[in-house]
Parts: C-alpha cells; structure tokens; sequence
C-alpha cells in the first residue's frame, strides 16, 4: 500500500532561477529565502524521505475540459517561458515520468461520473515554469509527474481530484510527495510600477487586504487549522490566490481535506513578486497520520 509521505505549498517566481547577481540585484542585495528554502527543502527534507514520486500540482497549466495528468515515460527537451522568455531560455529539462501511475489516477477518475482527469503522454504537450523552476532545485532519482489546473473547476472538483490521487497513491506501492505549486494573493502591481515593487518585502504586496488574508492562511497552515483555511476558501479568492488556489486545494485534499491537522513548516519568509503574496511551507505526515479520524 502506498502513501503520501510529505506535501507542500511551494513557490515557482522567476527570480529563484535567475543568475546569483541579477537575483540580489532586485532585492537590495539580500538573497531570496525563497531561493535559499528550497536548497534547504532539498537536504533537509527530501533527500531523507527518498520519495519515489514527485507530483507537482502545477498552477500554470490552465486546462479547461478536465483535468490532465502527465503520462510520460520521459520528459525531456528545452524549455522557455513565453511569459517570461528574457528570464527563462532555452533552459533543459530531464524528468523521468510514471505512467502507470498516470493511467491509474486516470482509470480511478473514470469510476467517478463527476471527475475528468486525462493521462496525456504527448511528446509535443507543453511544460511550464510552475513544474521546471522546481527542478534545479529539487529533483533527485524519484520520478515527475504534473497534474493540470482545471480553468472551469470549481471548489467541489479540485476537492475531488485531491481525492482520487489519494486513493490512486493508496491503491500503489508508492512513497509519493505532493507540490502544490504556486502562490498566495496574486494580483501584479502595473508594467509602469512594477520595477518598484521587484524586492521581497511585504511592503509591496499588492493591497493590505491581499497581506493580510495571506496572514490569516499561513497562520492557519502553521497550527495545521486546515478547516479554517477549507472553509474560508469563498472569501479568500476576494484576494485572488493564484490558479483559483486550485494547487492547495487539490494537495489538502489528498492529504484528508478539512480534517487535515498535518502543522506547517516554513521553509521561506513571507515574500513579495511584483505584488503576489509568496511562500514555501512544508507539511510533515503526522504521526497519528494526516487527518483527525488516525490521531
């Protein structure tokens, strides 16, 4: 039986992979504990669990009719950013896939009437900076998977595919890790204010409202008060959190939803991108496990 041994809430921004002088350059010359946290997440976390699969909820990928699951055996090739292409070129990527496990969320999810999620192993299918910004960073001999945020779901959808990638995992011999990629309030200062407000501090967040609802959630996350942050997630989008905040929703839900009680580690401060709310918290399985019910 497999299980899911570790989760987080990870950040993607640009600047973790920019050139050491041009990264310092943007935050008064202080490095990002973004950039920092992650090397950190590396050797103290992951590098002890020896996971066997990674599966990065990916809050750039934007599909619409369903969910979609990488199915790779391979992925492999240059990627660059047409968002960003100045920042992130032409650079490689090598990610070994599990396709089996792909085909089983796949098959789970048909026996579901009111979830859609397709294991795609097209040569030609896009990556994005979400999934490949983590990489340099994180990556070891486990396998990569991505999972697609559904542009038309709803909260009741991403709670269900949390759901059957839990089952999926159980249903496996697999000791899997689960990144919920991407950001908090996300909302970009304008082009013509923007290079203001390129530092970290949390002056430059978008709005106090925007800092303050991000407040409430880490808050939230560090007590492991999952609820609070379940129930909340209809006011909380007043704030815009990135994806429709579609990467935390399906990671806590794989790890027991509302009645998780897994405590937050921070990994990083509380940081600004050009008005976005950031931040990398790590989850450790308790051991009582995940939720309330295995205390």
């Amino acid at each position: 039986m497999g299980e899911i041994v570790g989760a987080a809430v990870l950040a993607h921004v640009p600047t973790i992979v920019l050139p050491d002088e041009e990264r310092l350059a943007l935050n008064n010359g202080q490095e990002s504990t973004l950039h920092s946290g992650l090397l950190n997440l590396k050797r103290d976390v992951l590098d002890a669990l020896k996971a066997d699969l990674v599966i990065v909820i990916d809050s750039h990928w934007f599909t619409t009719v369903e969910f979609v699951i990488t199915s790779h055996q391979r992925r492999k090739g240059l990627f660059t950013s047409d968002e960003l292409p100045r920042g992130m070129s032409s650079v490689p990527f090598d990610i070994p896939g599990d396709p089996a496990f792909a085909e089983l969320v796949g098959r789970m999810a048909d026996e579901r009437p009111e979830c859609w999620i397709t294991p795609i192993d097209n040569e030609h299918l896009p990556i994005t900076y979400a999934t490949t910004n983590l990489l340099p960073f994180l990556q070891g001999e486990e396998a990569w998977i991505s999972v697609s945020v559904c542009q038309t779901a709803e909260n009741a959808d991403f709670a269900t595919v949390g759901e059957v990638i839990a089952d999926a995992v159980a249903r496996s011999d697999l000791r899997v890790v689960l990144l919920a990629s991407g950001a908090l309030s996300h909302t970009f200062h304008t082009l013509r204010t923007l290079r203001s407000h390129e530092a970290a501090g949390e002056e430059h967040i978008i709005s106090e409202r925007a800092r303050l609802a991000d407040h409430e959630v880490i808050a939230a996350w560090l007590r492991g008060d999952h609820a609070a942050v379940v129930d909340n997630l209809d006011t909380y989008m007043a704030v815009r959190p990135e994806g429709h905040f579609g990467h935390y929703q399906i990671m806590v839900a794989a790890i027991g939803g509302r009645d998780c009680v897994a405590p937050g580690r921070l990994f990083s401060e509380y940081e600004n991108a050009i008005g976005t709310g950031q931040i990398h918290v790590w989850f450790d399985q308790p051991d009582g496990g995940w939720t309330k019910g295995n205390e």
